[in-house]
């Protein structure tokens, strides 16, 4: 099986089987074999680490978009394997938007090189697609060809403070049409979670003056100058006070500024699990829908027992992180053994009953391989086992993971 920077949540690099299990670690890997500044393209061995990959692109004006909290220490191959996301999906997709060719070890020992870095390749089936998101099940990803944009000329960072998760929307929706495509990021951030990071995570404060139930942490980029841009910021802000869908907020007036409100984000885990942990969740639904599952989901758990939330998310693509913990005086893993298989069974209802998804970003691994066969159509999981089949028959590849079985059936 094999291991990036092991920073997954879901089990998917991690082996359960000693004897018969092999672990194959690629961080030596780690090679950066082109950068092609014209065509917008740079090519790595799969053991790169983000952030290094960030470097690079930087060094050329570039910018390679996928941008998560583990950056400093996942691996490419890792990346792509589970098709993460990040906070930029809304204006640059997933992973599997931004690869353009693969190198990848077939289960038969075939090496699939196919670094060709072409936009359009219309010369059958798109194995790259296939093999991105599959968790090491179909191949070993060994290198891929990764999409760069040009670096932004101009950048502006807020924090708001919205009434309602409805509102948070609503502002997002403002946010696009009074700027075009230049919203980068639209995270939501309830304020239970931003607590954890004032309690726990020494170092940061609240942006604002007064405690608000809800809060969005968003990104504008563009071409543009930056006063221009701030002008355009400055212009929805006072859009959304005077239609009363944000109360309170704050606009980063330097790049320090900027990275205290990010840290705020991303350190959320870090307090979590200083706090004493959490039962996390990956769902996603249509960002129309966020509202009404935020709602009923509450409403939902609250008749199985009691829990406390700490609910972050990705708003601009509709995926929530949305986590219980203990109540108070309840140790995780006591809550683990009572009601929290119950909760998240209903988290996950609810997300597929509104027309969304168990696993939004995170990937199946083993945590999730009962969901998956719950959830999943039986073409689906049909169409899955044969393409498992077609390409190892013999089931060594990542053994129990995603579909569960050593071999396919």
């Amino acid at each position: 099986m094999p291991q990036g920077g092991n920073t997954g949540y879901c089990g998917g690099a991690t082996p359960f089987d000693g004897e018969r299990q092999i672990l194959l670690s690629l961080s030596r890997m780690n090679r950066i074999r082109e950068i092609d500044p014209v065509n917008l393209t740079m090519t790595v061995d799969a053991g790169m680490v983000l952030a290094r990959v960030h470097s690079a692109a930087q060094e050329h004006g570039l910018m390679f978009p996928l941008s998560l909290g583990a950056e400093g220490s996942c691996q490419i191959g890792g990346v792509l394997s589970t098709n993460a996301g990040g906070v930029a999906v809304l204006r640059y997709g997933n992973a599997r938007d931004l690869v353009l060719g693969i190198e990848a070890v077939l289960p038969g020992g075939e090496v699939l090189s196919e670094l060709k870095g072409l936009r359009k390749d219309n010369s059958g089936y798109d194995l790259k697609s296939l093999l991105v998101g599959a968790e090491g099940t179909l191949g070993v990803i060994t290198a891929a060809v990764l999409k760069l944009v040009p670096l932004s000329r101009s950048r502006q960072t807020g924090w708001l403070a919205v009434p309602t998760p409805a509102a948070a929307c609503t502002v997002l929706r403002r946010m696009q049409r009074y700027s075009g495509e230049r919203v980068i990021s639209a995270e939501y951030i309830s304020r239970p979670s931003l607590e954890l990071v004032l309690e726990f995570v020494p170092g940061t404060r609240d942006p604002l003056d007064r405690p608000w139930p809800h809060y969005l942490l968003f990104e504008v980029a563009g071409g543009d100058l930056e006063s221009r841009l701030r002008r355009t910021v400055e212009e929805i802000f006072q859009a959304g006070l005077e239609a009363r869908e944000i109360l309170d907020g704050m606009l980063a007036g330097s790049g320090r500024q900027r990275e205290a409100l990010w840290r705020l984000r991303e350190t959320i885990p870090e307090a979590e699990r200083r706090a004493g942990g959490s039962v996390k969740h990956d769902i996603s639904v249509s960002v129309s829908a966020i509202p009404k599952f935020m709602d009923e989901a509450e409403r939902c758990l609250s008749k199985l027992g009691p829990c406390r939330l700490s609910v972050i998310g990705h708003l601009g693509d509709g995926n929530l992180h949305y986590n219980l913990r203990p109540p108070p005086g309840s140790e995780l893993a006591e809550f683990r053994a009572g009601p929290a298989p119950q909760m998240t069974a209903a988290v996950h209802d609810l997300a597929m009953r509104l027309g969304g998804s168990f696993s939004a970003e995170h990937g199946i691994g083993v945590l999730k391989r009962d969901e998956l066969h719950r959830y999943a159509s039986p073409a689906t999981l049909k169409a899955m086992r044969a393409l498992k089949a077609a390409l190892d028959p013999k089931g060594i590849m990542n053994p129990g993971k995603v579909l569960g079985a050593d071999r396919p059936a």
